[in-house]
């Protein structure tokens, strides 16, 4: 996903306008977290042939080669460029690949990885000196008390190890949503297919570093097609498919209409790991995911009901 706007822009949006999604757009916005939800499953099947940095290192040669010729470099910055490519390629999805190797579910990578919404705006408002607000604590707190108990009762669903490494993929999204915000309005799909050139290099060098040719060959030779169907899945689907209609839905509407449905991300990401992969629901991780999702709706939804009464007043 892009930038998440920050409590200012999401209360503005609303003070614009009050009008709910069309149908059709709600649609296609479900459709969209759906897929980036149920990616988290993809993910997990791609990883049972194919090491974690070289699948990721494909994820983005897949995303590069093809759209390269498609689609027009954005008018920013090379620096700009590689700095969210190295945060997103090797940072964040670098990261969440690993972790996801035997260290942490789909289902919960998809609901600590949303954490980033803290970090973004904690990165946002010690760049433009903003003070933390009482709604922003209390978010913070909700969301951090359901890492909490996840990492207390993971057991087999999530070692320490792993949550550590989904919140440093976090802080990686986080880190490239602000970078991503210093570009300025763009064609975010551009810009994801143009950063992706700089996410390569350095995947690659450390899946040849961490992995090993040996491994590499042996990833590559075994993969099957579901395997080289969930490497194309992620270029086609979450990144052509999500960013293209994700970016044409900010174009029409607000972003205080629109971002909230990414809340349905992590709930995506457990049902689907729950039906596909078997992925147990107890009451620790269904209250886990209530606290995490709870903190995350009042930092995103309370300047919108806030500005509601505002104008209503």
């Amino acid at each position: 996903m892009g930038s998440i706007p920050t409590p200012v822009q999401l209360a503005i949006g609303t003070a614009m306008t009050h009008a709910p999604l069309p149908l059709r757009h709600f649609l296609l916005a479900l459709a969209v977290v759906a897929v980036w939800g149920t990616n988290f499953v993809v993910i997990r099947i791609g990883l049972d042939h194919l090491p974690p940095l070289l699948f990721a290192t494909l994820r983005f040669c897949l995303v590069f080669m093809p759209m390269a010729f498609i689609v027009k470099r954005p008018a920013v910055s090379w620096k700009n460029l590689a700095a969210y490519g190295v945060l997103i390629g090797a940072g964040q999805f670098g990261l969440l690949f690993v972790a996801m190797k035997g260290h942490i579910s789909p289902g919960l990578a998809s609901l600590v990885v949303q954490t980033q919404v803290f970090f973004t705006i904690g990165m946002a408002m010690w760049i433009s000196k903003e003070r933390v607000q009482g709604f922003q604590i209390a978010a913070l707190l909700l969301a951090a008390s359901g890492i909490v108990l996840i990492a207390a009762h993971g057991g087999g669903s999530a070692t320490p190890l792993g949550v550590l490494l989904i919140l440093l993929a976090a802080l990686s999204w986080s880190g490239g949503n602000i970078v991503a915000r210093q570009a300025g309005p763009v064609n975010m799909l551009g810009y994801v297919v143009w950063a992706s050139l700089f996410s390569i290099p350095p995947l690659f060098l450390m899946s040849l570093w961490l992995e090993g040719w040996p491994a590499i060959v042996k990833g590559v030779t075994s993969a099957n097609a579901v395997t080289w169907a969930a490497v194309a899945w992620q270029a086609v689907g979450n990144t052509m498919f999500g960013y293209a209609v994700w970016g044409w839905l900010l174009a029409r509407h607000p972003a205080a209409t629109v971002t909230p449905m990414a809340l349905l991300v992590p709930v995506f990401g457990m049902g689907a790991s729950a039906l596909l992969l078997g992925e147990g629901l107890p009451a620790w991780k269904l209250i886990a995911a209530a606290l995490v999702l709870t903190g995350l709706a009042v930092n995103m939804l309370w300047p919108k009901v806030r500005a509601r009464f505002a104008v209503a007043a």
